[in-house]
C-alpha cells in the first residue's frame, strides 16, 4: 500500500470505513482503557509498529516493534504506570482494494504519570497504516508515527529522553 497523503477520496462503502477507521480507536483505547486484549486487536499476527521517528525527537533510539504480541508486550509495558487519551481525527482512507487498505489520520496522545499530573507529555502525531483482513477484522500489518510537535516533558514515556 502507498502512505501519499494528496489521494483524492477514495469511496468506500461507510461501514467498511468504520471498520478500518477503528483500527485505531482500538488502538488508542486500548491504552486509555489499559486493556491489552482491546490494544492488540488493532494488530496482525504479523505487524510492526514504527515510532522510531518519535522517540529520536526525544532523544531516545528504539527498534521498530514486529509481531503483533511484542508490540502489545512493549507498548502496554510502557504506558502501564501513566494516564493516556488518545483522539484520532481527520483519518482518510488512501488505498482500498477490498482486501487491503492504507489509511492515514492525525492522533493527539496525552501522557501524564499515573498519581501525578503535574507532569505530561502532548503528542500531535500522523498515522500512517498499511492493512488487512485478518480474522475477519481489519487489522494494522504496519503502523508509522510521525510526530508533528510535541509538549511537555519527555521522560513521562522515556524516563531516559532529553528534552529537545
Amino acid at each position: 500500500m502507498t502512505h501519499e497523503t494528496s489521494a483524492v477520496f477514495v469511496d468506500v462503502e461507510p461501514r467498511v470505513r468504520l471498520a478500518i477507521e477503528d483500527v485505531l480507536y482500538r488502538f488508542g483505547a486500548g491504552q486509555d482503557l489499559n486493556d491489552r486484549a482491546l490494544f492488540q486487536s488493532a494488530f496482525a499476527r504479523e505487524s510492526e509498529l514504527d515510532f522510531v521517528q518519535p522517540a529520536a525527537r526525544m532523544g531516545v533510539e528504539i527498534p521498530v516493534f514486529k509481531d503483533g504480541d511484542t508490540i502489545a508486550e512493549q507498548i502496554m509495558a510502557a504506558t502501564a504506570e501513566l494516564d493516556t487519551t488518545h483522539t484520532v481525527t481527520n483519518s482518510r482512507i488512501m488505498a482500498f482494494d477490498g482486501n487491503s487498505a492504507s489509511l492515514f489520520a492525525l492522533v493527539e496522545a496525552q501522557h501524564l504519570p499515573r498519581g501525578d499530573h503535574s507532569r505530561h507529555l502532548l503528542l500531535k502525531n500522523f498515522y500512517f497504516l498499511d492493512l488487512v483482513i485478518e480474522g475477519g477484522n481489519w487489522v494494522a500489518t504496519r503502523m508509522r508515527i510521525q510526530n508533528v510537535w510535541q509538549t511537555g516533558d519527555p521522560t513521562v514515556l522515556f524516563p531516559g529522553a532529553s528534552a529537545r
